[in-house]
């Protein structure tokens, strides 16, 4: 058994929305399970737990704030190395970078090298659970899945189905395609803390046989995830309009092939009308929102009055490498710009909504949670949880010093935490109750495989 004291906060796992839960003293006790589970037993304020824990040594961290890891919701492991590439739009950025990238994973020790980066970069930022794409190449999957186990992290992952409209290096075989993500799901659903997510790369990349089958996998491993992208990009709209006219919408296509349900978790969803959303609400499935990488691709925004209107689970997602960081903090910052917008991506009047700082790390965290369908598992702090959590300091820099001693209150101390903070402000990561594995690289890569200079 373990106890941390700081300032805490978490959120109701349950809950359709923010609820938050903050002791500015507050005791933190985790212990391992009958199966050995490290979980959160009791969490409160330091004066009313300490007494029912004095046997225990207490980790003191007053002064800093101690909070659930984050989630995020919708990444690309496989284009880590094409962050911060320009590009004109969606499907030219595609072609010219993340293709030729992803064609390198069909080398098992390139995989392997990427995921132990990929995963450096995920937790000096704080982030415990992620929803990741590999790349067609199973070995893509299994080099990912295979580090996120040897750190203990709760990882879920699938191999990219695109039998179509791809590159050679990236275009898989149909029926190939389909067994080795069954033999995936046999060697990693379930694992530890590993799940797998059945994963169209889009529509436009898959042919009905590829959609239909994945579909047929969907129904019959119930407890998989789906994980793909909708209504992302203008272009990309007007693609999937001509490729299936027979669909009311882009999310229709989906729902044909029996890829909408509890556990789908589509990325972006800009252009999403509201038959679109009201459909997400009946079926469960979720959205991840995607904003550094909407504003960096130049895709829209997301419509946040609607989709909140409508009942559409919804969490936050970085999207590297179309997103510009691995930071919870500067995707929250997106997400407040964007959900400020006037004007949605399409020139139609939306209203805009000032997201609450609440609301924003709740996206990130226990929304994220219930998104997967993992509440009361990940995401939060309360009892039963797994002891995922990080420690961030609210004086890491000299402004966010500055800017959260001054705070008036919770939402506006959070708010400079969301708006100030980078991963100078991630203090400690605990993975499972245990000090996350850190295993930086001391060099980095050149385009060639060689050794920068």
């Amino acid at each position: 058994m373990q106890s941390w004291r700081a300032s805490l906060l978490w959120f109701d796992p349950e809950a359709d929305g923010p609820r938050p839960h903050f002791e500015s003293d507050g005791l933190l006790v985790t212990a391992a399970d009958a199966a050995g589970v490290q979980r959160v037993v009791a969490v409160g304020a330091y004066d009313t737990l300490r007494p029912r824990y004095s046997d225990v040594a207490v980790h003191d961290r007053r002064g800093r704030l101690i909070a659930p890891g984050f989630i995020d919701l919708h990444i690309h492991y496989p284009q880590t190395d094409v962050i911060g590439s320009p590009a004109d739009g969606l499907l030219p950025w595609l072609e010219r970078y993340t293709f030729p990238q992803e064609a390198r994973f069909a080398d098992p020790g390139h995989a392997a090298s990427v995921a132990r980066f990929f995963f450096d970069e995920l937790l000096r930022h704080g982030v415990t659970t992620v929803l990741a794409f590999g790349t067609s190449h199973p070995g893509s999957v299994d080099a990912l899945l295979g580090e996120a186990q040897a750190r203990g992290l709760r990882c879920i992952a699938g191999k990219s189905l695109q039998d179509r409209h791809s590159p050679d290096g990236v275009r898989d075989e149909t029926e190939a395609s389909l067994r080795d993500t069954e033999a995936l799901i046999a060697r990693w659903h379930g694992r530890d803390r590993l799940g797998y997510a059945i994963t169209p790369r889009f529509a436009p990349s898959c042919s009905d046989a590829q959609l239909h089958g994945a579909g047929a996998l969907a129904a019959r491993y119930s407890d998989v995830w789906i994980q793909s992208h909708v209504a992302e990009n203008l272009d990309e709209l007007r693609w999937v309009r001509a490729l299936y006219p027979q669909d009311r919408s882009y999310l229709a296509v989906y729902e044909r092939f029996g890829l909408l349900r509890r556990r789908a978790v589509y990325a972006h969803g800009i252009y999403l009308d509201d038959a679109d959303r009201a459909l997400l609400a009946r079926t469960g499935a979720a959205v991840a929102v995607s904003p550094t990488s909407n504003l960096f691709l130049g895709s829209g925004f997301f419509d946040y009055a609607a989709a909140r209107e409508a009942g559409v689970t919804l969490g936050l997602a970085s999207d590297v490498g179309g997103g510009m960081s691995f930071s919870p903090f500067a995707t929250m910052r997106a997400a407040y710009t964007v959900g400020r917008a006037s004007v949605r991506g399409d020139g139609a009047a939306k209203r805009g909504v000032s997201l609450a700082a609440t609301d924003l790390w709740w996206q990130h965290t226990a929304g994220a949670a219930r998104a997967l369908g993992l509440a009361w598992v990940v995401g939060s702090l309360a009892p039963g949880s797994e002891a995922d959590f990080v420690v961030l300091d609210p004086a890491a820099t000299p402004l966010l010093a500055r800017r959260t001693a001054q705070a008036a209150s919770l939402e506006e101390w959070l708010f400079a935490l969301i708006l100030l903070a980078d991963d100078r402000a991630v203090t400690e990561v605990v993975v499972a109750g245990a000090p996350a594995s850190h295993a930086f690289t001391e060099a980095t890569p050149d385009l060639h495989g060689g050794r920068a200079r």
